[in-house]
């Protein structure tokens, strides 16, 4: 079949705000109890009874956040939510429902906009979250999104970042690095197509990475799994900025120190062999390049019997005394202090 040349392009402008809002979310139903009422007045009517209530929202600019020049909108539109989302699991909690708000500038047709909201569709769809609002207004700096995400858990279950105590095992979901060196592999690739735009690279062998980085997964398991093991996280937090910043902000809110070992961080092979070829260290990938999503809590060592062996979680350090600080142990045996260096320490601003 050939290509359509000229795709259908509707300018938002012929829908009107409301019409457009109409237009995108006419087939979102909701799933959960709590939503009393969703999308389709002036506000959303939601509620959760005797448990709590959490939320969290983030703001994703391009250019910024996101680069349109090789992030797909139906993916955008499912990692804007994941990154949501990930901060109610963070929080041991299970995530309920979505607000969704979009600044786009006029080179964005109503099509583009459906395919964003597809996207969005899926990620709803998938981890069984209402979408109940949002708004929508033009932007003069490209597109702009704002996603919150709402969710609920018991008193007794919510895990915050203060709870870590001194010899309290540290533990993660998953493998880290994976999305840094995708963004890596996406931007090299950038460059190549910009010399010659007839190049068509073969990403099959990046596509573990590269999916962790346009199309990444919200760790919803693991608080189910953590209870199905009887297990009670001491704190918690998604890794969002890079291994090394997450153990700071665990060690600052729950006053300890930390013993982190190099030769326990999870890494997929193909993270390694990428890291080898854009001649970058491995470790300091894990440590510094975030947009991972997987979580990282503490546990105390009697529930080390409970997770011995399970495949989703790694041990990969233990909490220490305040005084002692947060420090990496190489595989040589060195001990160096841990730093906050962000996409900094790989030439990222």
């Amino acid at each position: 079949m050939l290509e359509d040349k000229t795709p259908k392009r509707t300018t938002l402008e012929e829908l009107g705000e409301f019409g457009l809002i109409e237009h995108l979310t006419k087939n979102f139903t909701n799933k959960q109890i709590s939503t009393i009422k969703g999308i389709g007045d002036d506000a959303a009517i939601l509620d959760f009874q005797e448990t709590k209530t959490v939320v969290s929202t983030d703001l994703l600019i391009e250019g910024v956040h996101f680069d349109l020049s090789y992030m797909p909108l139906k993916h955008l539109g499912y990692k804007a939510v994941m990154v949501n989302l990930s901060d109610i699991y963070a929080m041991n909690a299970k995530a309920t429902q979505i607000t969704v708000s979009l600044a786009v500038s006029n080179r964005f047709p109503l099509e583009a906009l459906e395919e964003f909201y597809q996207g969005i569709a899926l990620a709803a769809e998938t981890y069984k979250v209402d979408l109940i609002g949002g708004d929508t207004t033009s932007s003069t700096k490209g597109m702009l999104i704002s996603i919150t995400a709402l969710g609920t858990v018991l008193e007794e279950n919510i895990t915050y970042r203060n709870g870590a105590k001194p010899n309290d095992l540290l533990v993660i979901s998953g493998d880290l690095g994976g999305a840094y060196m995708g963004l890596q592999v996406l931007e090299r690739e950038k460059e190549v197509f910009k010399v010659d735009p007839n190049n068509q690279p073969d990403l099959s062998p990046y596509s573990y990475i590269i999916e962790r980085q346009l199309k990444p997964e919200a760790r919803k398991d693991i608080p189910t799994l953590l209870e199905s093991l009887d297990v009670k996280p001491s704190a918690m937090i998604d890794i969002s900025d890079g291994l090394s910043s997450e153990i700071l902000h665990l060690c600052k809110e729950s006053k300890v120190g930390c013993n982190l070992f190099e030769d326990k961080i999870p890494l997929d092979p193909t993270v390694i062999s990428s890291c080898e070829e854009f001649n970058l260290d491995s470790t300091l990938v894990a440590l510094s390049g975030g947009e991972d999503y997987e979580l990282l809590f503490t546990i105390d060592q009697s529930a080390f019997p409970k997770i011995k062996g399970n495949p989703n979680l790694t041990v990969i350090g233990h909490m220490a005394s305040e005084n002692e600080g947060a420090h990496l142990i190489t595989r040589g045996n060195t001990k160096i202090p841990l730093v906050a260096q962000g996409w900094n320490a790989l030439g990222k601003t």
